[in-house]
């Protein structure tokens, strides 16, 4: 299927979810210039398209007594299943909160945040090293968050409609 393309409105659509996500449609409406009922369909449009992949809060992690953040690199056994084994229980661990396939030293690099060193090691031990084809695991501890999940540049994404 041929990739849609979108245009300036789309984008502005977009752009203003990801810096305000509790905006009501009417004022999404007005803030992109459009009529409430063309911006509800193009809104529709886009989560239909999985460019608008889905709404949520951002919620403060110190204030909710996960304040450490560490950054674990993962090597594992290769194998044709291993990835998909990997991805599994790491999915299952409620204290992940991003998982990335990587090139270089690491096949793996995962974020979790916890509420200390104490949690951390327990998570470390009890859960991701006993996945099985987990070989090596080298953490690296925040100090602090300077960038967290800021709005992507929609800029050159894809050429506008004619």
């Amino acid at each position: 299927m041929p990739r849609p393309l979108y245009d300036r409105i789309d984008r502005a659509i977009l752009d203003h979810l990801q810096r305000h996500g509790r905006t009501p449609n009417v004022d999404l409406a007005d803030a992109v210039r459009l009529s409430p009922s063309s911006c509800l369909r193009r809104t529709k449009a886009l989560e239909e398209d999985g460019v608008l992949a889905g709404y949520r809060a951002d919620l403060d992690r110190e204030r909710l007594g996960l304040g450490l953040t560490v950054f674990l690199s993962l090597k594992v056994e290769h194998s044709r299943t291993t990835s998909q084994v990997v991805e599994e229980a790491l999915k299952a661990i409620e204290h992940v909160v991003a998982c990335h396939v990587v090139s270089g030293d690491a096949d793996f690099f995962v974020e979790l945040a916890v509420p200390d060193l104490r949690t951390f090691e327990k998570v470390l031990t009890d859960q991701i090293l006993a996945i099985g084809p987990v070989r090596d695991a080298r953490s690296t501890f925040c100090i602090r968050t300077v960038i967290d999940r800021g709005p992507l540049p929609l800029n050159s994404w894809p050429a506008p409609r004619a």
